[in-house]
């Protein structure tokens, strides 16, 4: 009855969302979308974001490590893009096997999920993330906090509350390329660099923030993400979803990403920080 109900509401949801197909290879893993009823029009999937940071090699945790906010926004949009980003979080500590740190994402994880009204969904699986921690199951790890991010959306899609199951992923999404960003700074080769030209995502994330419910474009944190997003896609020298489309149609290859230089990287990773800040200020 529950996956009835959702499937409804999503059925009438999904022609608003279409517009912004998702990338093909960040659509969640089909079992997990299935048993919450949410269909591959909501969001990329964070799991699947951070297995396209798998080829960069050992994150420098130390230097990605960040400070938990104190704090839960009051703005349900800056909840949403700051849960994407502990989900993140969440990943980066499961990568770098940092077992004495999970505890503190899985609760700050649950009080950004409680505000949002998907607490108690997401209750087990902080419990399940906290068990499997202590057996080292770092697999498992992964896939929980996966279900964490399905569930939310679940949860939003039964709210009809779409425009945050996006701000979760974008949260995500932010938080990640961060991620790879210091990484490759750090760590440079052009193999790690094209990771990051990614401008599919970036125009799909940005396409996102513009088809938001009017007042909510209109607030100054998305407003601001708004402006760092087109001009980090212009940097990276714009999207053309028309070119890519015919050469899929000729079977050619997609054209080859931008080959990032080390030190162009590393003004990824300061426009990358400057986005989370909005995020973490909420301005």
């Amino acid at each position: 009855m529950l996956f009835l109900r959702i499937s409804l509401l999503i059925l009438p949801l999904s022609t608003i969302l279409s517009a912004q197909e998702v990338p093909e290879d960040l659509v969640g893993d089909e079992h997990v979308r299935e048993e919450f009823g949410v269909n591959r029009f909501t969001t990329p999937s964070i799991k699947k974001l951070f297995e396209q940071l798998d080829e960069l090699g050992e994150l420098p945790y130390a230097k990605l490590k960040r400070e938990l906010p104190k704090t839960i926004p009051r703005d349900r949009s800056l909840v949403a893009l700051g849960l994407g980003t502990l989900i993140s979080d969440g990943f980066l500590i499961v990568q770098s096997e940092q077992i004495e740190e999970l505890e503190h994402i899985g609760r700050a994880v649950l009080k950004q999920a409680q505000v949002l009204g998907a607490g108690k969904r997401v209750t087990k699986y902080t419990k399940s993330i906290l068990e499997s921690s202590v057996l080292g199951k770092w697999d498992k790890l992964k896939e929980e906090l996966s279900k964490t991010q399905a569930d939310v959306e679940a949860e939003m899609v039964m709210l009809r509350d779409v425009d945050i199951a996006n701000l979760v992923a974008l949260g995500g999404w932010l938080r990640a390329f961060e991620i790879a960003a210091v990484t490759t700074s750090i760590n440079y080769s052009e193999a790690k660099a094209s990771k990051l030209s990614r401008t599919d995502v970036i125009a799909y994330f940005l396409e996102t923030l513009q088809g938001l419910e009017p007042k909510l474009r209109q607030r100054i944190h998305i407003v601001n993400l708004t402006k760092e997003l087109e001009s980090l896609l212009a940097e990276l020298g714009g999207h053309e979803p028309e070119i890519e489309n015919k050469n899929k149609n000729k079977d050619q290859n997609q054209p080859k990403p931008k080959i990032l230089t080390q030190e162009e990287i590393l003004s990824l990773s300061r426009n990358a920080r400057k986005m989370m800040q909005v995020i973490e200020t909420g301005k």
